[in-house]
């Protein structure tokens, strides 16, 4: 979805002259005064906008007669500063526009231009991938050794889920590792389960879902039928 950007109405005071050629640009580029505004503010920086000259507001004597339509004067001549109405996003300051649309006549005139981008520089070819470090025979065979221990550790740790379930204390002990008569407290079959489900998860290299499964349902034995 497309944000909406919200736009300000700005009245910007400045020199008759000034506003007649803007309004002129504008209906040449088939823009409006913002669109001309907003232009410059798309492709010069902000603080090159910053450091043109300010056109200004418009001389003591420089003043546009206007019949107001509305308010308790309405139909009445009123003398007002020359000026341009802009629609932009808010936040600008009024002679940082005008700067803005100084530049866009500038640009228009020739006598300012303005450079997109630089040519693109090649990249540097990329170096070619470094061999994988070699491993040599005597560090391979330790390697196989404590692979083949700890295969033997999860063969040990494993076991043959129970095909009818949880179903008693001593079910829910065999299942987490401990003898059925022994009594670990809450710390040990916690310790244990957690070492356990390391092992059995599914998302393990040796995982298994039923064998989680029932570790869970010891885990859940445990807590609700044992004080």
């Amino acid at each position: 979805m497309t944000n909406r950007v919200l736009k300000h109405s700005y009245t910007v005071p400045c020199a008759s002259g000034f506003r007649d050629a803007i309004e002129a640009l504008a209906a040449r580029r088939k823009v409006n005064v913002g669109d001309l505004a907003r232009s410059i503010l798309l492709v010069v920086p902000p603080d090159m906008v910053a450091a043109q000259p300010d056109p200004g507001e418009p001389a003591n004597d420089d003043r546009e007669t206007v019949v107001l339509k509305s308010g308790p004067a309405e139909g009445r001549p009123w003398r007002r500063k020359p000026r341009l109405q802009v629609r932009m996003p808010p936040g600008h300051d009024i002679p940082f526009i005008r700067r803005a649309l100084a530049l866009a006549l500038a640009m228009d005139k020739g006598d300012v231009a303005v450079r997109v981008g630089d040519p693109p520089v090649q990249a540097a070819p990329t170096p070619p991938p470094e061999p994988p470090p070699t491993v040599d025979d005597d560090r391979l065979q330790e390697i196989n050794e404590e692979v083949e221990r700890l295969r033997a550790i999860v063969s040990v740790l494993a076991f043959d889920p129970l095909p009818e379930g949880i179903r008693s204390r001593g079910d829910a002990l065999h299942v987490l590792g401990f003898p059925p008569s022994s009594d670990p407290d809450t710390r040990t079959v916690r310790a244990k389960f957690r070492m356990l489900a390391t092992i059995h998860h599914p998302d393990s290299n040796y995982g298994s879902h039923q064998r989680m499964s029932q570790l869970n349902q010891a885990m859940e034995f445990l807590r609700r039928y044992v004080a």
